[in-house]
């Protein structure tokens, strides 16, 4: 155990006279106390893992990463296990496992090791002012490994994770999910199946300066439509022989879709587009070619793009709607539409509206304020997707920063310390019930 530590228990006749803190209990009062006076060696480990580029492509970092934090969870009494994801085309996952009291609420806890920041990124370098850390992956998703970290020594300072069943899964490919899908989350998802809870410690959200509550991720697929038409001379085109060629179908497709499928919580993006005389994308979706002329009717165009759904109800009902719209050709033309469903969606359910009630149970106790419902769309989809439809869950137990996914990526420190405090009282008090 730390330095520090070993006061945290001489310190509760002071929360006792705090009126902010006079509805925690003494293990809950310890908890606040250790996570403050463990602030620094947090922060420092921090830095220490946020210095080790680990993008999903960097294996060797990734794995690095995991050696590094392993040993902080084998500390506590955990059980850690590197999964391997070589066939899945990623480095792998590292799980930390501890059984405390049978039948209390068995939880699991989801980060990653992973960052969108490969070893050819410009931005390698952690610096600190004040409480403000810039590095790579500082927020998304090392900070909240530390916070879980952070979290679980406040518990074992107060005496109350022996009692907690936790499996921690910090996968090695969350910023891009290795293929099959099925294998890349396998283990992910049988720990779901063994679980009653499931807390995600992505970041945290603020607007306004108010700390929001997330119940609820939108789905993140795709789709390519491929739309063909008769090539021949321009002259000819809209003609009864010739029909009105691929780049209009598209065009029809598209609009159509701008016009007809809009509703609450959906969004339908297109991010390419190619047409002409011939036209193709690459495998990994990131670029086009096309080449025509202008005197020339294209036989062909292709766009890609986005979908995101807030449940599956809605997902299978647009796609739906999707495969009419395309199904409906121009003269001389012809189109099909393939997808791509990546992540499910993770839908607002009582459960999960549950859970945050016990959380704002917590911030009243601690003297903060309620955390209202944040808005879906206001979140990219994440690993507590593929478990959704299995057990209740609460995102965003990570640190609050800017910058996520891009270089100058921060973490306001100030936001660690809170979220380990919510989330040790959290977990403690999930720990102490019986299911």
């Amino acid at each position: 155990m730390r330095a520090g530590l070993v006061a945290c228990a001489a310190t509760i006749a002071a929360f006792g006279a705090t009126p902010a803190f006079a509805q925690l209990s003494v293990p809950e009062k310890v908890m606040v106390t250790a996570v403050e006076s463990g602030f620094e060696h947090d922060v420092a480990f921090l830095e220490k893992i946020a210095s080790v580029n680990s993008g999903t492509l960097n294996f060797e970092g990734v794995r690095q990463v995991a050696e590094m934090v392993a040993p902080e969870f084998e500390a506590l009494g955990f059980t850690t296990e590197w999964i391997d994801q070589s066939a899945a085309g990623r480095a792998g996952h590292l799980f930390a496992r501890k059984s405390g009291r049978p039948g209390s609420t068995r939880m699991l806890l989801i980060a990653h090791l992973d960052t969108v920041f490969e070893p050819d990124s410009p931005f390698q370098t952690v610096s600190r002012g004040g409480d403000i850390l810039t590095g790579p992956g500082v927020e998304d998703d090392k900070g909240g490994i530390v916070v879980i970290l952070a979290a679980l020594r406040a518990m074992q300072a107060a005496g109350t994770l022996a009692d907690a069943n936790i499996v921690v899964a910090m996968t090695g490919d969350e910023e891009s999910a290795g293929n099959p899908l099925d294998l890349a989350r396998a283990d992910l998802v049988a720990a779901a199946k063994e679980a009653d809870v499931a807390l995600d410690f992505e970041g945290l959200t603020i607007e306004d300066g108010v700390d929001m509550g997330s119940i609820a991720r939108r789905s993140s697929n795709s789709w390519t439509l491929t739309a063909t038409g008769i090539e021949g001379h321009s002259s000819r085109i809209f003609s009864e022989r010739s029909g009105f060629g691929a780049i209009y179908e598209l065009a029809r497709i598209l609009d159509a879709f701008r016009r007809e499928l809009r509703e609450p919580d959906l969004t339908y993006s297109v991010g390419l587009v190619a047409g002409g005389a011939r036209a193709s994308i690459s495998d990994d979706n990131s670029a086009a070619q096309a080449n025509g002329k202008a005197n020339i009717i294209p036989p062909v165009a292709i766009a890609h793009g986005d979908l995101r759904t807030l449940t599956q109800e809605q997902t299978d009902r647009v796609v739906e709607k999707m495969r009419a719209i395309v199904a409906e050709h121009l003269s001389g033309t012809d189109a099909t539409i393939e997808f791509d469903f990546r992540y499910p969606p993770m839908g607002p359910t009582a459960g999960n509206r549950a859970l945050l009630d016990r959380l704002n149970a917590i911030n009243a106790d601690m003297g903060l304020p309620e955390m209202p419902i944040l808005p879906p769309a206001r979140r990219g989809a994440g690993d507590i997707n593929f478990v959704a439809s299995l057990i209740d869950g609460l995102i965003g137990f990570g640190p609050s920063g800017s910058g996520s996914h891009a270089p100058g990526e921060t973490v306001d420190l100030t936001t660690l310390t809170r979220q380990a405090q919510r989330a040790a009282i959290m977990m403690s008090r999930l720990a102490a019930e019986a299911r």
